[in-house]
């Protein structure tokens, strides 16, 4: 295991001497860690509820309050909380 997490971290280093000038590759490499949140999590939030669609709401709230940039405490709370009271009315 040690060996392949080392391995992981010098490729970088082995393959990219210089700095990197392309603008496309910089992005490419920037928005990397965020995609593969995305993935990690997306699945646990449709599965995390009794019910797939009280999920779907919980992540549209999530979704409209992060478009209005409210922090991250306000939408994290604010769609557990829509989930609970869809979990109690329904």
């Amino acid at each position: 295991m040690a060996i392949v997490t080392y391995i992981i971290r010098v490729i970088p280093i082995a393959v990219f001497r210089e700095k990197i000038k392309s603008r496309f590759l910089k992005s490419f490499l920037f928005y990397i860690p965020f995609a593969v949140l995305g993935a990690m999590t997306f699945p646990s939030i449709l599965f995390s509820t009794s019910n797939i669609y009280f999920a779907i709401i919980g992540t549209a709230v999530a979704l409209i309050l992060a478009y209005y940039e409210k922090g991250l405490l306000t939408v994290a709370v604010s769609s557990v909380l829509v989930v609970y009271l869809c979990e109690l009315i329904f």
